[in-house]
């Protein structure tokens, strides 16, 4: 051990601490998210799944749950859900008639864009101590870390790396 590293001394501050700080943010996300959706259906969860079925470019509901870290008969539940709900219907595959793709509704599309306008309210407040270019450059920072980050174990893939692969578009 160097020198340098035996007398360092270590970070006291809470706001210095990347656990803490990322909590923190994560707290205040979900609180300010959680009031801009008010009653929609599973709420936080539930705007995912809208989000990343209205994208497209998810096949399917084992795609959605690997996408979202949701467990699939969690995912099953859901857009059971959200079919009743009139947001999503279940669509034969033309690529594949013996499977079924997650499709967004008008009603689905609808909600979303309202609340897209609501959640970007909240991220506004959320992130209201960094200016436009600084909110734009703390997105991108995020999804590079979100999507980049190398496995834990040799077995695990994160969850970008996992939809790529089902969808055969892996780097």
């Amino acid at each position: 051990m160097s020198n340098t590293a035996a007398t360092a001394q270590p970070r006291t501050s809470p706001q210095e601490d990347f656990g803490w700080t990322l909590g923190v943010l994560v707290r205040n996300y979900q609180n300010a998210s959680t009031m801009a959706m008010g009653e929609f259906p599973h709420g936080a969860r539930g705007y995912q799944v809208l989000v990343a079925v209205a994208s497209g470019e998810l096949p399917n509901q084992l795609a959605l749950a690997q996408h979202l870290g949701i467990d699939r008969t969690v995912m099953t539940y859901l857009v059971d859900d959200f079919v009743k709900a009139g947001l999503v219907e279940r669509q034969l595959n033309p690529a594949d008639r013996r499977a079924r793709i997650v499709v967004a509704t008008a009603t689905g599309l609808a909600m979303l864009a309202e609340l897209q306008r609501s959640v970007a309210g909240a991220e506004d407040v959320v992130l209201g101590a960094l200016d436009a270019a600084e909110r734009e450059l703390f997105r991108t920072l995020l999804r590079r870390v979100a999507c980049d980050t190398p496995p834990l174990s040799e077995h695990e893939l994160g969850a970008c790396a996992a939809v790529e692969e089902m969808l055969g578009t892996g780097k």
